[in-house]
């Protein structure tokens, strides 16, 4: 049995984002049960030198939506990253999804020696589809999403492993 390099990306990180929504719904809702700023939460890091919540949601969604482009051999759709509220961030998910459910497994199956190449830090990468995909967006995009979790289950929200995973 094989598994399409579309199977492998589109769905996964539809699912994953979400299970973002969800996260990010109940983090609304924890602000505005207990009269907290929502900003203390779109700007916490767990530590100094980590990025803010708000940076972890923006780099999330722009390595999937820059994967499958990248992959399907179109230009990377550019979004402001000027999100300011938890809403905001939420949106910005959902438009991810709207976007990532509009490839094709036409577009992006048959692309795993598709050469890849993007700067990231000011450093140039170069990869293969299949390496890309597997080696640097589906681990880059679960460490985001792992960090924003970490960051509101950090600040109180009762977040737990099922929020993270989502239902099957």
């Amino acid at each position: 049995m094989t598994i399409s390099m579309y199977t492998a990306s589109i769905p996964v990180f539809v699912r994953m984002f979400g299970n973002l929504i969800h996260i990010l719904e109940k983090a609304i809702a924890y602000a505005h049960d207990r009269k907290i700023d929502p900003a203390v939460l779109v700007n916490y890091r767990l530590h100094p030198d980590m990025l803010p919540l708000s940076r972890q949601v923006q780099i999330a969604t722009d390595i999937a939506k820059g994967c499958a482009a990248r992959l399907a051999g179109v230009e990377p759709t550019r979004y402001e990253d000027n999100e300011a509220t938890l809403e905001e961030l939420r949106q910005r998910v959902r438009k991810t999804i709207d976007l990532l459910e509009g490839f094709s497994a036409a577009q992006i199956d048959g692309t795993e020696d598709r050469e890849i190449h993007l700067t990231v830090g000011g450093q140039a990468l170069s990869f293969r589809g299949l390496p890309y995909l597997l080696n640097f967006a589906l681990p880059n995009v679960y460490f985001h999403i792992t960090t924003t979790y970490a960051i509101l289950r950090h600040c109180g929200v009762d977040l737990g492993k099922a929020d993270y995973l989502g239902r099957p």
